[in-house]
């Protein structure tokens, strides 16, 4: 088909055009914000009695899945940066392990030439961000970063709880 056939060829018909919604529809509907089930300082202190409670991890980060920090009790990274590129992995992660047919991501974890970073989706919209100490093993790093994943899970249930339940009785 050359140039001058294209041109011959007959009108179609224009795509498609977006309708304005109509005039009596109200306005839009709110979306739903989830808030991070700890505020900052529960979480900081949170952050700090699991580093005490766990060998082998040098520093840990909660950030929102949007990439905001809501806690850092790590000192050797920007926070900033670390929690906007926890957000990208956990969307990559999510995204390959889809594509490989190995179900539902769990982690990102990537090994550097001193030591390990892992990135858990805790619940709602919290991510954990665990830094591993330098000659850390991927095994240790492991068991370690699963078990302050575990420990920080059981802090934002309570919190939760606490908070659903209302003010304590003391």
């Amino acid at each position: 088909m050359t140039s001058a056939d294209t041109h011959s060829q007959p009108f179609r018909a224009p795509l498609p055009v977006r309708k304005p919604p109509p005039a009596n529809a109200g306005p839009p509907p709110e979306r739903a914000v989830k808030r991070p089930p700890l505020d900052s300082e529960q979480t900081l202190e949170t952050l700090r009695k699991i580093r005490e409670q766990v060998d082998q991890v040098a520093g840990l980060l909660v950030a929102t899945h949007d990439g905001l920090v809501l806690a850092s009790d790590v000192e050797t990274v920007e926070a900033d940066s670390v929690a906007a590129m926890s957000a990208a992995a956990t969307g990559l992660a999510a995204q390959f392990t889809a594509q490989a047919g190995i179900g539902e991501s769990r982690c990102a974890m990537f090994e550097g030439s001193s030591g390990y970073v892992c990135v858990f989706p805790v619940e709602g919209s919290l991510l954990l961000v665990v830094f591993g100490q330098p000659e850390i093993t991927m095994g240790l790093f492991t068991l370690a970063a699963k078990q302050a994943l575990t420990l920080l899970r059981q802090a934002t249930l309570t919190a939760g709880g606490a908070r659903r339940s209302g003010p304590s009785p003391e």
